[in-house]
């Protein structure tokens, strides 16, 4: 397993439509075995493949608290269909948009879809901070973040601030 540099926004890569999977094998699951280190030591709860530079629909995800046992979940090729029009606000944040949180609405519950770690075919429902986490992950597949969903100022001044984080460690390495 390796840790990998996560992507943070201006980086254009983050704007790609991923790729399906054709299926799960080993390269696969050292990808998602990878990712899961590197979200981890980002202190994150979810990533998507896209924000390690990889294009393709896949997503880790551990909502485990810090001191709780880890329950790494995985999603190869998931999909979501809302299944309530009640919207959920959550002030979120993401790990290519460091120190940057915000407001953003999205359906209370939704139907999930996807393959796991072994391959195997999945449905689950998802509510509360699992319907959020994975909304976003979703995403972030389609070439969305998060800051995408605020005014145009909010999202200048959230590039803005990204920026002059990523120049600031940069200049201290």
């Amino acid at each position: 397993m390796a840790i990998r540099d996560i992507l943070t926004v201006p980086d254009p890569r983050l704007k790609l439509v991923s790729d399906p999977v054709d299926g799960v094998d080993d390269d696969l699951r050292a990808l998602m075995d990878d990712m899961l280190e590197t979200m981890y030591a980002a202190d994150g709860i979810g990533l998507a493949a896209i924000q390690v530079g990889v294009a393709k629909r896949v997503i880790v995800m551990d909502l485990s608290g810090p001191e709780e046992r880890a329950e790494p979940r995985y999603f190869v090729n998931p999909v979501i269909t809302p299944l309530t029009e009640d919207v959920r606000p959550y002030q979120e944040g993401c790990l290519s948009i460091p120190d940057v949180y915000d407001e953003v609405e999205r359906p209370a519950k939704v139907k999930l879809t996807y393959l796991d770690y072994e391959g195997e075919a999945r449905e689950e429902i998802a509510e509360g901070m699992f319907a959020t986490c994975i909304q976003h992950e979703m995403d972030h597949l389609e070439g969305i973040v998060f800051i995408d969903y605020l005014s145009r100022l909010k999202r200048e001044r959230a590039v803005k601030k990204v920026q002059k984080l990523v120049k600031t460690r940069s200049d201290a390495a």
